[in-house]
């Protein structure tokens, strides 16, 4: 019931895109390798992505249930779309629990080691973006 919830809601926003939920263009106008965000998305020590979400991996153990499920999200929502929300998602939905892995103003309780760097570099993010589309 949940996941249908998550998924009505994600359907939702994306039947009524706007300018204020997109960022069209990659950032720093760097393409992204879809095989490269595939490596991200399911490396539990750099994207973190299945620490909340699931998807159509069925080699991936002990995928996550907080977060929408990535089957489907390129049919569901637009690249910019899936940009913005990686980028910071608190602009789409500002009581979101996913982090923000492209700002770095704003943010309480960020060790010290950590302030000022953004979670995935924009290159990253660009390879996560090139991969997510292709889950239709």
């Amino acid at each position: 019931m949940k996941h249908q919830a998550a998924t009505l809601f994600i359907l939702a926003a994306a039947s009524t895109a706007s300018a204020s939920d997109t960022l069209p263009t990659p950032l720093e106008g760097a393409a992204g390798d879809a095989a490269r965000g595939k490596a991200i998305v399911l490396d539990r020590h750099v994207g973190l992505c299945l620490l909340c979400h699931s998807g159509p991996f069925p080699e991936e153990r002990f995928q996550g249930d907080l977060g929408p499920n990535f089957a489907g999200v390129g049919a569901r929502l637009s690249e910019g779309q899936i940009r913005l929300r990686i980028v910071d998602a608190s602009r789409v939905n500002p009581k979101t629990i996913m982090p923000a892995y492209f700002r770095t103003e704003g943010l309480t309780r960020v060790t010290p080691s950590q302030r000022g760097k953004t979670v995935l570099t924009a290159q990253q993010i660009e390879d996560v973006v090139a991969f997510l589309v292709t889950l239709k």
